[in-house]
């Protein structure tokens, strides 16, 4: 009778989650990793706004700006990597049109079709403005449309696809200021889908920037500002003549050719000046180069190219090695003895070159965990820190769920416990 008495005191403690066993294939209570690694001189990719990176760190002495303003930024983390008046108000010109065609296509399907009528020409003028002649009802397609307006910049399609999608040209403007404030460009207004001069029609370069990033989050819109030509789309069921890019940056023919460019759009109007806002990818890193007022065509090339030349010979995209790391964490009253820890998000840190040394990351693990655990769950953080600075916090959770045992098999476990033990007694 004592015995059983003793043995159900034990069963007791065990389900409240009191009492569990260990054994050699358990990991140790915490662990931690000092490997070196790198980073950059930066806050946690917590923060809610892009962050500027410290200029006085890497050298700008390259840079050619001839341009009223100017930035370059990451896409992935949306830092800041150099800036030249990146608030101040500008006219955007036919940049204006990534916002007209992410729009377009978020808010409609690639195969529907969209007729244009002649109200779409309104204020236009056929042989001194972007269009591709589109004709009263005559159709596209909202995936050929995309690459009117952001290939051939074409005027009139802006018009008919603000009218598909909105019902009218000013209510298509509103959906632009709206998604504009959405994304944080808050220094700009829109009067109108094309880019055409209005004094209520502005942004900045990094209101320009954001634009174009989240316009890259869009695979269609990707695939649309990478071709340096299309030669496969219709008008009404007919062949068009094949759509040129404006944006010098991707065509191999071009003196501005660059190699790593992968987009977005050119802009000008007498008011503007010259606009660009340039994406290119190398080395796993895009960055969107973004530059407004310049006085010609070709000091607008020049300059995103320079700016794009600065963010990829100074900064990098790395991740820290966890390869040396135990994730593995204890389970008590689990159907599974242990859980393995990964990252909550990409690890992938933005760094200036001149700091990869000397850059340390930490894994912290609770001790133990008690079922039953979910996929997702919290378990640890694992730190990325340039000496005492911290350069990014990444949660690391839970990879699988683990039920917890049921009482009947906590019950036998305790029997087979106590066998064992009685067994191995002197």
């Amino acid at each position: 009778m004592k015995n059983l008495i003793s043995l159900f005191t034990v069963l007791l403690f065990i389900l409240s989650g009191c009492l569990w066993f260990s054994t050699d294939t358990y990991a140790d209570e915490t662990k931690s990793s000092d490997s070196e690694t790198t980073a950059s001189e930066t806050v946690p990719e917590t923060q809610a706004s892009p962050v500027i990176l410290p200029t006085d760190k890497v050298s700008t002495d390259d840079i050619i700006l001839y341009s009223s303003a100017a930035c370059v930024i990451d896409v992935d983390s949306g830092e800041i990597l150099y800036y030249k008046n990146m608030d101040d108000r500008h006219y955007p010109a036919s940049i204006t049109k990534v916002l007209t065609g992410l729009l377009l296509i978020e808010n409609a399907n690639l195969d529907d079709t969209i007729t244009f009528s002649q109200d779409c020409w309104n204020g236009l003028n056929y042989y001194n403005d972007m269009n591709i002649g589109i004709l009263n009802g005559e159709q596209l397609t909202v995936n050929d449309a995309l690459h009117a307006i952001l290939m051939s910049s074409a005027n009139e399609v802006c018009n008919g696809a603000a009218k598909f999608v909105s019902g009218s040209v000013s209510a298509f403007c509103d959906l632009m200021n709206d998604t504009a404030q959405e994304i944080g460009a808050v220094n700009t207004h829109f009067a109108n889908p094309d880019g055409f001069h209005d004094d209520n029609h502005y942004t900045t370069a990094m209101d320009m920037a954001l634009i174009s990033r989240y316009a890259l989050t869009f695979p269609n819109i990707r695939l649309t500002v990478s071709k340096p030509a299309a030669s496969d789309l219709l008008v009404s069921g007919e062949a068009a003549p094949a759509w040129q890019n404006s944006n010098s940056l991707i065509k191999v023919s071009s003196s501005f050719y660059y190699p790593y460019a992968n987009g977005l759009k050119t802009g000008f109007t007498s008011g503007a000046g010259y606009c660009l806002s340039a994406s290119a990818m190398r080395d796993g890193m895009e960055l969107i180069a973004v530059v407004m007022g310049a006085e010609t065509s070709q000091s607008r090339n020049a300059a995103c190219k320079s700016l794009l030349d600065y963010g990829f010979a100074n900064f990098a995209v790395v991740s820290p090695d966890l390869s040396d790391c135990d994730n593995q964490i204890p389970v008590r009253l689990g159907k599974d003895a242990g859980v393995s820890a990964v990252p909550e998000a990409d690890m992938a840190l933005l760094i200036d070159k001149a700091q990869k040394s000397g850059v340390t990351s930490e894994v912290t693990l609770e001790p133990t965990v008690t079922a039953p655990v979910s996929r997702g769950q919290r378990l640890g953080t694992l730190t990325v820190k340039s000496g005492d600075l911290v350069l990014k916090e990444v949660p690391l959770v839970a990879a699988q769920e683990v039920e917890r045992l049921s009482y009947g098999e906590i019950y036998r476990m305790v029997l087979m416990r106590a066998a064992m033990a009685k067994a191995d007694a002197p």
